[in-house]
């Protein structure tokens, strides 16, 4: 599967979960808005897809509106515990972008698209731009509920996840001051402030400063399986809490993967079943964004349906 397919940019990877058929995203007419509203456009759409596969070490993702999975916290309670390694990666990949210095090495993690929900100001909804980076409180660690006068709080699986960012062009420092923005879909594959039914909230959205360790932890849920897609969440880097108002200010955007025992765990539960079927429709060799290599994004989770899982992830880039 060629790079190219698969990088085109945000138009195209809506069209491509649009077209996966009858159980796909919804459909409420958002797509054909995206870089439209005030000549904004979609940043990442023209950038190149993989150049990081190479060795990791120190580890420790819609639809046009998606889809049907269901989560939450049911009694049915399995402990998993799954790690991602650097003997883990798709194939298709064959440029290393990792940076060595001693016995201290790690590796640059892949850009990738946005998605068409990033609600970064790149790009609008029927009402106009979308910028969750200008709400007021969006500099948070709890995101599960909404913020301003938004009131929704998204319902699932209780995860933390927790991203270390280092310097791959400086033995892995650590990262400080940089400012983090996770993004997912919410139980039900929904995005908030993009999809039917959400438009209004803005839930599963939030802003973190690395500490002198360079981590940020987010308190979320697991994110449900849509149609096309693997399970993932998205995240921006930008070089600070105040550059992180508007996507001309990033230096990174990337996705994270999940183990897929972990999912197929979470999606055993009852009210997951409908990501249960789209996630068994799915592997990361299908997927579009992770099919070329993945070992740089995928995160090592811990815990169990009952107690919540704990995700952490690695994130290198060149600074």
């Amino acid at each position: 599967m060629s790079r190219h397919a698969f990088r085109t940019g945000i138009h195209a990877d809506a069209t491509r979960l649009a077209a996966s058929g009858s159980e796909g995203p919804h459909d409420d007419g958002h797509d054909h808005h995206l870089g439209l509203a005030h000549d904004l456009v979609v940043l990442s759409q023209q950038q190149q897809r993989r150049r990081a596969l190479g060795l990791l070490a120190g580890v420790a993702g819609l639809g046009a509106l998606p889809l049907i999975g269901c989560g939450g916290g049911d009694s049915d309670s399995t402990s998993t515990s799954s790690s991602g390694s650097s003997s883990s990666s798709g194939s298709g990949s064959s440029s290393s972008g990792s940076t060595s210095s001693g016995t201290t090495s790690c590796s640059v993690i892949p850009e990738e698209t946005q998605g068409p929900y990033p609600g970064d100001g790149s790009n609008s909804n029927s009402s106009g731009v979308v910028n969750a980076l200008a709400l007021s409180g969006i500099v948070r660690s709890d995101i599960r509920s909404s913020i301003g006068s938004a009131t929704g709080t998204a319902d699932g699986v209780a995860l933390t996840v927790t991203l270390t960012l280092v310097n791959a062009a400086n033995s892995c420092a650590d990262l400080s001051g940089y400012a983090i923005y996770l993004w997912h879909c919410d139980r039900l594959g929904r995005y908030s402030m993009y999809s039917s039914g959400v438009t209004s909230e803005n839930y599963l959205r939030g802003v973190q400063v690395t500490g002198s360790d360079g981590t940020v932890t987010f308190t979320t849920i697991f994110p449900g399986c849509y149609s096309g897609r693997m399970p993932h969440m998205h995240f921006e880097v930008y070089p600070s809490a105040s550059a992180a108002t508007s996507y001309a200010n990033k230096v990174k955007t990337s996705q994270i993967a999940f183990p897929t025992d972990v999912c197929s765990t979470v999606y055993s539960l009852s009210s997951y079943s409908s990501s249960l079927t789209n996630f068994n429709q799915m592997s990361f060799a299908t997927d579009g964004i992770f099919s070329d290599g993945y070992s740089t994004q995928l995160s090592t989770v811990t815990g169990s349906t009952s107690a919540g899982y704990a995700a952490t992830l690695t994130v290198g880039i060149s600074a």
